[in-house]
C-alpha cells in the first residue's frame, strides 16, 4: 500500500513538474538517474521487497531531486532556509544529498535478507561504504557532464556555487545521511523486538 501511493505521489509530481522547467537539458540530466531508481525498484517489487519503512527512506531523495530538477538546485525557492542559517547560497542540494544516504537503509536491509552476511558490523560498514561510492560516482557524471554540456547546464547540473569544495561537501552530506540510515536500521529492529515482547499474549 505505501509503496503504490508513494510511486502516484511521484508520478504527479513527475508529470507536473516536467512542464515548462527552467531548462530542458538539466531536466533531463537530473531526473535521468531518479527515473532509474524508480524503474529498478518497481521492476524488482514481486522478487524482493523492502519494508515500508525502506522504503519511505527512500523516499525524499526522489522527491526533492525531481523538484529541484525542475527549477535547477540552486534556483529552488529555499530563501528561508538559507536566511535562517545566514547562508551565501542555496543548500538545497545539500538537503538532497543528505537523503541519499537514506538508501543506506535499505542497503542494510536487503544484505542481512538474503543473508549476505553473518556480521552485523560488517553489513553496516558495507551499507555506508556503497553509499559513498555511490556519492562519488555521481560526482564523477556531475564532472563528465559540466565539461561536455553547454556552459550553462553544465554549470547548473554542478551546482558548486561557486564553491570550491562543493564535490567533497557533498559526498560527505551522503555520507553523513548514510551514517544516520545505518544507525536508525539498527536501533529499529531493537525497540521493534522491545514492543513485541511487552505486547501480552492474544
Amino acid at each position: 500500500m505505501i509503496p503504490a501511493a508513494l510511486l502516484l505521489l511521484y508520478l504527479i509530481e513527475f508529470t507536473v513538474l516536467a512542464i515548462n522547467p527552467y531548462d530542458r537539458g538539466v531536466w533531463f540530466a537530473e531526473n535521468l538517474p531518479i527515473l532509474l531508481i524508480v524503474i529498478t525498484l518497481v521492476g524488482t517489487y514481486r522478487r524482493f521487497r523492502f519494508s515500508d519503512c525502506a522504503y519511505l527512506l527512500m523516499s525524499p531523495l526522489i522527491f526533492l531531486h525531481t523538484y529541484g530538477g525542475h527549477y535547477t538546485f540552486e534556483r529552488v525557492p529555499f530563501d528561508w532556509f538559507t536566511n535562517l542559517i545566514g547562508a551565501e547560497r542555496n543548500h538545497y542540494d545539500r538537503l538532497a544529498h543528505f537523503t541519499v544516504g537514506f538508501y543506506a537503509f535499505a542497503i542494510a536491509e536487503f544484505i542481512e535478507q538474503k543473508q549476505l552476511s553473518r556480521s552485523r558490523w560488517l553489513t553496516g560498514f558495507f551499507a555506508v561504504f556503497a553509499i559513498g561510492t555511490l556519492a562519488l560516482g555521481y560526482e564523477i557524471f556531475e564532472w563528465r557532464y559540466a565539461v561536455h554540456a553547454n556552459p550553462a547546464a553544465g554549470i547548473a547540473v554542478l551546482g558548486s556555487q561557486g564553491d570550491i569544495w562543493d564535490a567533497q561537501k557533498d559526498m560527505l552530506a551522503d555520507t553523513l545521511g548514510a551514517i544516520c540510515a545505518t544507525l536508525f536500521y539498527f536501533i529499529k529492529p531493537a525497540a521493534d523486538a522491545g514492543r513485541s515482547s511487552a505486547e501480552p499474549p492474544a
